[in-house]
């Protein structure tokens, strides 16, 4: 699941954003009446708050994992999109079309990026034994996880819609069902 809204419209990365009250909202509605056995999830505020009141709630456990924190952006992370679409036009649709070889100036390596992601979904598995679990984290996160698990090229990363408190199923490892 991704967090909710932010109330910014910029790529805000590894930025440690609060939920706005609409992201709070958001949240609530996507996950009402919804069971989990366990919760595990980003250590970015916009993630960890949301998924300790829920745990709270339903008296259930929760698990913070650094490695399923956002993609940092470099030199993009907090510029408003419009921003980059006006003063660096070529460089953001390269990004988008791959982002695997074109990240943006002083980002993530894109590899140790999809390489925590996993390591972290296969930590979960692992520690999952039967059990529900809900992963909260980021948008890029779960495009990488997406095209990862569906054995999709990255460019396709751009074409994935991902809302603020959509919910997205995966079969991890890659290749189970």
């Amino acid at each position: 699941m991704r967090h909710g809204d932010t109330g910014q419209v910029s790529y805000r990365g590894q930025l440690d954003d609060e939920l706005s009250p609409l992201g709070w909202q958001q949240l609530r509605a996507a996950t009402a009446g919804l069971q989990w056995d366990l919760i595990v999830s980003s250590t970015l505020r916009r993630c960890t708050a949301f998924a300790a009141e829920l745990a709270a709630g339903r008296a259930i456990p929760v698990r913070f994992d650094a490695r399923l924190i956002e993609y940092h952006f470099g030199q993009w992370q907090g510029v408003p999109i419009a921003r980059l679409q006006r003063e660096s036009p070529e460089a953001l649709q390269r990004y988008l079309h791959d982002p695997a070889r074109f990240a943006p100036p002083s980002a993530e390596p894109f590899d140790a990026f999809r390489s925590r992601l996993g390591e972290a979904l296969d930590d979960v598995v692992a520690q999952a034994e039967g059990r529900r679990v809900l992963v909260i984290t980021h948008g890029a996160a779960i495009r990488v996880l997406r095209c990862v698990a569906e054995g999709r090229g990255f460019g396709d990363m751009a074409t994935i819609e991902v809302t603020h408190a959509s919910r997205h199923s995966l079969a991890w490892p890659p290749g189970a069902s």
